[in-house]
């Protein structure tokens, strides 16, 4: 009887979250569902395992390029004589791992050191490059999967883009660090460093100036490296999550360290690995949830009970009916065209599912894209041409022409036939079974 009951509150909160007709509109009630509905949906996530999995392919693909993207990375840095200000931000992410994870960052910079891009030959570069690549399309290719974005970069965007944030990606952190240290260094701050409590507030402020640099780091991953536009406030909500997560991961990690010597016994010299394994695993980890809370912050829409939603027929017409009235009114009435993004989350459904029928209709003709950014939805045609009879064939349509590579079973005509739809199969196979009449 008690795990009757446990079970109906369960399900009575798991309706609340995702089917409740009159969400709140009042803070902090808002924000709680807001809460509840991405927490939901990111245990849902990491129970369906697609993170998990993308985070373990990542942890081996780090290993591989860990070197070689630290090598172009500091190549930069080392021309211009300031890459001794980048170490301290390895040493802290080894850190947690111990007395360890102090030598395993010494060796890694020892590699980086005696690497010399210049002199690696053509063949050697493309393939240090490649490396790096690799490591940023695997990165790209589990935000896509978050963001359900099917489609990558182009090659040429890759390599563009990733390069020029391998190279100009530090730079940017030491100009940060080094404009903190100025600013902090200045007469101007050491004068109100002597007045309270402008002393005490510059203190807290200098001390979790690197949680800030991290945080601004995963928010700049978040708007980055998804193949498609994310919002900036989003992004920064996450990357403070991520910040944060990640310093109380790394506290705990380094508390199960300290107290790990039994394993050390066990594992003896392969329990460095393990430990780094498992600490670049949870790093991963954080920074994938991260971005999933960014993805359900940015579209509500897309909290459902499962990850995948199943497309059915009457939600695709239906969904295609609303998005047909929600676009062709405003532009009867001489409105703004709505941005597909709004009109996605108006609908309260998932991402993909919207996006998918939107596109089934523009490719059809009967919705266009307009717009400076190419983000809004307009009539594709004149609207006394558009009828709703349009619309649902335009859902319907096989456009993979998979129906005409069917067997031949059916009675000839049956799908365009008036009142074939009513008859039953008893009937339908009756009128098969019966001779053909003589003329």
């Amino acid at each position: 009887m008690a795990s009757f009951q446990i079970k109906e509150r369960l399900q009575a909160v798991e309706d609340w979250i995702l089917a409740n007709p009159n969400p709140p509109h009042k803070w902090p009630w808002t924000w709680l569902y807001s809460a509840g509905r991405t927490t939901y949906a990111l245990i849902r996530d990491i129970i369906h395992g697609n993170l998990t999995l993308h985070a373990m392919s990542l942890v081996y693909t780090t290993l591989l390029s860990i070197v070689p993207l630290l090598a172009l990375s500091f190549s930069v840095l080392k021309a211009m004589g300031v890459h001794q200000r980048m170490e301290p931000f390895l040493y802290q992410f080894f850190e947690p791992m111990g007395p360890q994870g102090i030598q395993i960052a010494e060796q890694i910079l020892g590699f980086v050191d005696n690497m010399k891009v210049g002199v690696l030959g053509s063949v050697g570069l493309a393939l240090l490059v490649y490396t790096v690549v690799s490591l940023l399309q695997k990165v790209e290719r589990s935000f896509n999967m978050i963001w359900r974005v099917p489609d990558m970069r182009s090659v040429a965007q890759r390599f563009s883009n990733y390069l020029s944030v391998i190279m100009v990606g530090p730079l940017l952190m030491v100009s940060a660090i080094g404009a903190s240290a100025t600013i902090f260094s200045s007469n101007f701050v050491q004068s109100l460093i002597e007045i309270e409590p402008f002393g005490s507030l510059i203190l807290v402020i200098s001390r979790f100036t690197p949680f800030f640099l991290v945080a601004g780091a995963f928010t700049f991953v978040y708007v980055f490296m998804p193949n498609t536009r994310v919002k900036l406030k989003y992004a920064v909500v996450g990357g403070l999550i991520a910040g944060v997560s990640w310093q109380a991961g790394g506290m705990l990690f380094a508390s199960f360290v300290a107290g790990s010597a039994k394993y050390a016994a066990i594992y003896s010299s392969f329990a460095i690995g393990i430990t780094l394994l498992i600490w670049v695993y949870l790093n991963w980890m954080i920074l994938l949830l991260g971005a999933s809370i960014v993805f359900y912050l940015q579209n509500p829409g897309s909290v459902a009970k499962r990850q995948s939603v199943r497309f059915s027929p009457e939600l695709q017409e239906y969904v295609a009916m609303v998005v047909m009235w929600m676009v062709c009114k405003p532009f009867s009435e001489g409105k703004p065209a709505p941005q597909q993004e709004n009109l996605e989350q108006a609908l309260r459904v998932p991402g993909e599912v919207s996006r998918s029928i939107s596109d089934k209709l523009i490719r059809n003709g009967l919705l266009s894209l307009a717009g400076a950014n190419g983000d809004l939805l307009v009539p594709g045609r004149s609207l006394n041409l558009i009828t709703v009879d349009n619309v649902l064939q335009a859902v319907r349509k096989d456009e993979d022409s998979i129906v005409r590579r069917l067997p031949k079973v059916l009675p000839v005509g049956l799908m365009e036939r008036e009142g074939g739809h009513s008859k039953t199969f008893a009937e339908l196979l009756q009128v098969e079974a019966s001779p053909p009449v003589a003329d």
